[in-house]
């Protein structure tokens, strides 16, 4: 394995990087803005709330958990939102339900998810080198936080800050050999939100089975032990999973919701699918050679790459899920990235901004394009990570034939050796 499809050198060099003068005059403008941001997406927005409240879901779920009431008993034809763990999730949430006053419960989650996308970015900060006296991680705060995914996630109270903190601690781990942990901690993710399954394959493709074995047991030791402790547990599969199966055509921008919105012929779904499908195929198999010479930028492109891939052509993609690309973001600060190349901003643009485009001219193409901006974005960051991909590859492969021809001439040069 280490020696079959493997890159000879890698794309990015390791570094550690000392304080410069423009992080000293970075830090004093971007912690201010970071700290102003934070506690206005915290305590005015999301204490504010909206409509949609995630939290409220959760924890009155869990509460009945605990008194005994079947958790599956909701009204699933209705648009209020709906509580879709499966019972091991809801076994792991069960301390939630502790907490007997609604908006004390709300407030600390609120708080626990902030806290833990800072967390999150302060250590993507030092896994890309950067010191966390620098610029990077403040000016990195100040930026998610004015991101649609984090606003949205603190305003709908729901646990995605807890999870981005997974995925980036699960990285880490993967990254530094310690398997077992990463193997649990993912599992946790998988836990919650199976769409994180997909990243097994990061140690799968290594041969390491202590991860695969790790992120497996977790999700299935806890529904094992769930299923008789949470009351009406079977109703999951008989009343939640078909619910699950379809594809819903509001606050849905995956191309399977775009698809029920327009009205798209299957064959044309059934088309886009196949075609987006193989170039998260293909964007994987070629990155897979640097797995062993560039692993830093390898695990978190490829990350990048399968989850971009899942919110896209799964059946739900919400836009506040474009935070699990984080991780992807800051390989901007590494020599080679997917990131140097425009369209990749573009992208970027269309599934974080929170801005609307909907225009009171009642234009189709803006209305469209408020539902649809994140769905657009994900498809040209599938593109543009491929397409990068296939270029570092077809330049190494001339650089290698390059190298091998000059290596020839001088063999031919070379005097004949003396009888």
């Amino acid at each position: 394995m280490t020696s079959l499809w493997v890159a000879r050198t890698p794309l990015t060099e390791p570094t550690d990087r000392p304080l410069s003068q423009l992080d000293v005059v970075g830090r004093a403008v971007a912690w201010p803005l970071a700290l102003a941001l934070v506690l206005h997406r915290i305590f005015v927005l999301a204490l504010n709330g909206s409509v949609t409240d995630d939290f409220t879901t959760v924890w009155s779920a869990v509460r009945r958990s605990l008194d005994g009431v079947p958790v599956y008993n909701e009204v699933y034809h209705h648009v209020d939102p709906h509580y879709l763990y499966n019972p091991g999730a809801t076994l792991l949430l069960s301390p939630l339900g502790w907490l007997s006053e609604h908006d004390a419960a709300r407030t600390a989650f609120i708080i626990a998810n902030a806290l833990a996308i800072i967390a999150a970015l302060g250590l993507l900060t030092r896994m890309f080198g950067q010191p966390l006296r620098g610029v990077v991680w403040p000016a990195s705060i100040a930026l998610a936080f004015l991101t649609e995914a984090v606003r949205n996630t603190l305003i709908f109270s729901n646990i995605n800050g807890l999870l981005l903190l997974a995925l980036v601690g699960y990285l880490a781990l993967l990254l530094r050999g310690r398997s077992w942990a990463a193997g649990l901690v993912i599992g946790l993710a998988i836990l919650i939100k199976p769409q994180f399954a997909p990243l097994l394959f990061l140690p799968a493709v290594k041969l390491d089975w202590r991860a695969v074995v790790g992120g497996l047991a977790v999700p299935v030791g806890f529904n094992l032990l769930a299923w008789p402790l949470v009351p009406g547990a079977d109703d999951y599969l008989t009343r939640l999973v078909p619910y699950l199966s379809e594809v819903r055509d509001y606050a849905n921008s995956s191309l399977a919701g775009a698809a029920v919105y327009f009205g798209m012929p299957p064959i044309l779904e059934n088309a886009l699918w196949l075609l987006f499908a193989a170039l998260v195929g293909i964007g994987v198999i070629v990155l897979l050679r640097w797995r062993y010479t560039d692993p830093l930028l390898w695990a978190t492109t490829t990350t990048g790459l399968l989850m971009t891939g899942v919110f896209f052509l799964s059946s739900l993609g919400q836009m506040y899920y474009s935070m699990m690309l984080f991780p992807l973001l800051f390989t901007v600060l590494q020599r080679t990235s997917v990131l140097h190349a425009w369209p990749a901003w573009v992208a970027a643009f269309l599934f974080l901004t929170p801005d609307s485009f909907h225009s009171w001219r009642e234009v189709d193409l803006t209305r469209w394009l408020d539902f649809f901006h994140p769905t657009l974005g994900w498809a040209l960051l599938i593109v543009v990570i491929t397409t990068r991909a296939l270029v570092w590859w077809r330049a190494e492969s001339v650089d290698f034939s390059h190298d091998r021809l000059q290596a020839d001439q001088r063999r031919r040069m070379a005097p004949a050796p003396q009888p």
